[in-house]
């Protein structure tokens, strides 16, 4: 399972070719995303499942503008300083956009935002908080920057409400120098999805891995363990794609059978859900059906739970009150 590296660009296979997107659902939300002027990671990151996920009522939304302040290597994303600069009404907007379209399962994520105060946890707060106010079922993942690892950060959307909090580590420990800005680090991202489920141990964490940058197996096999190790739900394994000339070269194009080996391993690990594809991204939807069901079927339980409790409750008002007539 070793990778293999080559100084010369490789040619994509056949499993990474996608037909270009369309259909009425797509044309419709992109329609929507330019009347409101938001941005989603969909078509910033030039995902290869954008038809796939918006034609399926799936849309990942991207806050606080498309100008990161961070400068990782496998990312396409603009990078720049957009000196305190913030939409307030963007949590409207959103959930304006989501109450008129046709989706059951949103994931926001964002730029990082290293020049606020806050590096826009209440952004990304406001924006839950405005979502299930509108549409309480609505199952919402966010997809965090690490806010520098401070507890309080990450605590503030933890408290907002999100189903599924992810942070992806997006590389094996010896890679993350190469390939993530400085400011970000491994162990750094490892203790994000640590404190979110120390808060609420009750909410799904979720990670993701890229593969193809030059990792061994055995490095991967030490991040799953690390992952497991805080108590990380959901691991995605995804093909790494060059974005851009400047950007990393493809060292390996795992094929769909290797894939099928990473997602194999780690369920056997004990991972909730294992989604791992070559095409397969951190907010893929094949993901989000399976947390879908799950998050549904828990909130089923608690509710017949809850009910169980109000009729045992009211067997006891009963039974004090027919007490309490009889004394009289």
């Amino acid at each position: 399972m070793a990778s293999t590296s080559t100084k010369t660009k490789q040619p994509k296979p056949e499993w990474i070719k996608v037909k270009a997107p369309a259909g009425e659902n797509y044309l419709e939300i992109k329609d929507m995303m330019k009347k409101l002027n938001l941005a989603t990671v969909c078509q910033e990151a030039r995902c290869p499942n954008i038809a796939e996920c918006w034609g399926g009522g799936t849309a990942t939304f991207m806050l606080m503008g498309e100008v990161c302040t961070r400068g990782c290597r496998f990312c396409s994303v603009k990078t720049g300083n957009p000196k305190g600069a913030i939409d307030n009404e963007e949590p409207e907007k959103v959930g304006f956009s989501i109450a008129k379209m046709n989706l059951d399962y949103v994931v926001l994520t964002s730029v990082d935002r290293d020049d606020l105060p806050d590096q826009g946890a209440n952004h990304f707060a406001r924006t839950v908080s405005t979502i299930k106010a509108q549409r309480p079922q609505l199952i919402v993942e966010v997809l965090t920057p690490d806010f520098c690892g401070q507890t309080e950060l990450i605590a503030e959307v933890v408290k907002a409400g999100p189903d599924v909090f992810a942070h992806n580590i997006e590389t094996v420990r010896s890679l993350q120098k190469k390939i993530r800005d400085p400011r970000a680090n491994y162990d750094q991202s490892l203790e994000v999805l640590k404190i979110a489920k120390r808060l609420n141990p009750e909410r799904y964490t979720k990670t993701s891995i890229m593969l193809g940058l030059g990792e061994s197996a055995e490095e991967i096999k030490e991040s799953l363990e690390d992952l497991r190790s805080v108590d990380c739900d959901v691991v995605t394994f995804g093909q790494y794609l060059q974005p851009a000339k400047h950007k990393l070269k493809v060292e390996k194009f795992y094929t769909p059978e290797e894939f099928l080996f990473w997602q194999k391993y780690a369920e056997n690990m004990g991972f909730l859900y294992v989604a791992s594809g070559p095409l397969v991204r951190s907010s893929y939807r094949a993901g989000e059906f399976f947390m879908k069901g799950i998050i549904e079927r828990k909130r089923k339980q608690e509710e017949k739970e809850a009910a169980i409790s109000n009729r045992e409750l009211l067997d006891k008002i009963y039974e004090e009150r027919k007490n309490n007539e009889r004394e009289l």
